[in-house]
C-alpha cells in the first residue's frame, strides 16, 4: 500500500487495522526446529504411508523429545500428506533386493492364504516359513488376523526356535501396523519388503496353499454335522 500511495505507516496500519509492531516484526527462524523438520521429510520420504502419528513414533525411538503436536505442526508446514489408498496398492517402503540366507533362522518370510469352509465362510491362514530350510514353521488359522495376532504367533513361535534377524513381508495392513512394528522394533527384527512377482517365495506360497486347501477341505467334509460353535472352536487360535 505504501509502495503505491505516500502515507505515512501509522496511517496505513490503521487502515487495515493491524499493530504496528505486527508490521515491524521480524521472523527468526528456529534452527533446531529446521533440522527437526528436515528429519520429518527424510522419514516421510523413506516411509510413504506412515502419517505424523507414526514419524513421532520413529523419532522418540531415535531420542528426540518433542511432542506429537509440534511434530503435526512441522509436518504440516513441510506440506506432507499421505494419499488415500485407491484399489490399487501401495508401497509403504523402499523395495529391497531378495538376498539369499545362510544359515537356518537368518530370514523368515510371512503371508497369508486364504480359503473358505464348507459353509462358504472365508478364512485366513497365516504362514511362516523359514527362507533357508523352507520350513513352513506356523501355520495360524482363523477368521480374522489383526496385526497384534501376527505379533502373538511370532511370539509363539520364538519360544521354541528363537527370533530372526529379518522377516520378510508384503505391504498388508496386517505387516504395516503399529502393532508388529512395535514388536519388530522390541525384538531387534528387520522388517524387509519384498519385490512383487517373486518367483521364489512365490513357489512356496502356492505349495503351502495346496498343502492348507487338503487339510481344510478334509477337516470341513468331517464336521459338516456338527454345529457351527464347534467349528468356529475348532479354528480358532
Amino acid at each position: 500500500m505504501r509502495a503505491g500511495v505516500s502515507i505515512s505507516e501509522r496511517r496505513a496500519c490503521g487502515l487495515i487495522e493491524i499493530a504496528r509492531s505486527t508490521v515491524r516484526r521480524l521472523i527468526v527462524e528456529d534452527e533446531p526446529n529446521q533440522r527437526l523438520q528436515a528429519k520429518i521429510v527424510d522419514l516421510a520420504q523413506a516411509r510413504r504411508r506412515f502419517g505424523y502419528r507414526r514419524i513421532h513414533d520413529l523419532l522418540r525411538r531415535e531420542g528426540v523429545q518433542a511432542n506429537h503436536k509440534k511434530i503435526y505442526r512441522l509436518y504440516s508446514e513441510a506440506k506432507l500428506s499421505v494419499r488415500k489408498r485407491r484399489r490399487r496398492k501401495l508401497v509403504t517402503a523402499d523395495r529391497q533386493a531378495l538376498c539369499q540366507p545362510r544359515r537356518p533362522n537368518e530370514v523368515g518370510s510371512i503371508d497369508f492364504v486364504m480359503d473358505a469352509l464348507a459353509t462358504g465362510r472365508r478364512i485366513k491362514c497365516l504362514t511362516v516359513v523359514d527362507d533357508y530350510t523352507r520350513e513352513c514353521l506356523d501355520i495360524a488359522v482363523d477368521f480374522g488376523i489383526s496385526g497384534e495376532y501376527v505379533s502373538r504367533v511370532l511370539d509363539h513361535i520364538a519360544q521354541f526356535r528363537g527370533v530372526p534377524k529379518a522377516i520378510r513381508t508384503d505391504q498388508g495392513p496386517e505387516f504395516t501396523s503399529r502393532a508388529l512394528d512395535r514388536w519388530a522394533y522390541s525384538k531387534a527384527v528387520d522388517l524387509k519388503l519384498n519385490r512383487r512377482r517373486q518367483a521364489d517365495a512365490e513357489r512356496v506360497y502356492r505349495e503351502l496353499q495346496r498343502q492348507i486347501s487338503r487339510r481344510v477341505s478334509k477337516r470341513s467334509l468331517l464336521q459338516q454335522s456338527r454345529p457351527r460353535a464347534s467349528v468356529d472352536r475348532c479354528l480358532a487360535f
